[in-house]
């Protein structure tokens, strides 16, 4: 069964390919923010918003690739109800490591597989981050070192690189805080019979 990662993200083709999944990667064609919009008018919490842009990336792929088993996959950062996204520049970057510094914020994963534009299974999973207390001056070093790697992710920071020292506490698994619950998508990959069980 062919297996497509419907996102060109590095670090969750990575997490598959060290799994040993044979897969290809294809971006899907959609308005991420148009997609979820309408949804913070609904009462959709930040965990409903990752599934809803995961199901919508994997059924964009899939309706291109028939009989193509398509993997969607999705991270939202919440800070108490407020839904955080990838900054724009490096001055939003600072903003919003300032925002989360001494606080704990959410980072919601969901991941979707799909079928002929159909949906298989969904799940969502959680982490709980706690940055510790971080000095202006410390950030802005911190950023002149990592550079436009912190635009790459929704909370300016990559957890698997030096973005790791911005942290007090972790609860969580690191697929999750990278934003590919692998476990559990290995699990229903061998119960589709996509992987070898």
């Amino acid at each position: 069964m062919d297996i497509i990662l419907a996102s060109k993200s590095p670090f969750r083709a990575m997490l598959l390919q060290n799994a040993g999944v044979k897969f290809t990667a294809q971006s899907a064609n959609i308005d991420e923010r148009a997609v979820e919009a309408p949804l913070y008018n609904s009462g959709a919490t930040p965990e409903d918003v990752a599934l809803v842009l995961a199901e919508a990336k994997a059924l964009d792929v899939s309706e291109r690739n028939s009989s193509a088993l398509v993997i969607g996959s999705d991270q939202t950062l919440s800070l108490g109800d407020e839904v955080l996204h990838k900054p724009e520049d490096m001055e939003a970057a600072r903003r919003q490591l300032l925002k989360l510094s001494g606080q704990t914020h959410h980072l919601n994963s969901a991941v979707v597989l799909c079928k002929d534009g159909q949906t298989l299974w969904r799940h969502v999973s959680v982490a709980r981050m706690t940055l510790r207390n971080l000095t202006p001056e410390f950030i802005g070093r911190h950023l002149s070192r990592v550079g436009s790697v912190a635009l790459q992710s929704v909370g300016a920071y990559q957890f698997e690189g030096e973005g790791v020292q911005l942290f007090e506490r972790v609860d969580g698994d690191y697929f999750t805080i990278v934003g590919l619950p692998l476990l559990p998508l290995l699990a229903e990959l061998r119960k589709q019979g996509a992987i070898d069980a």
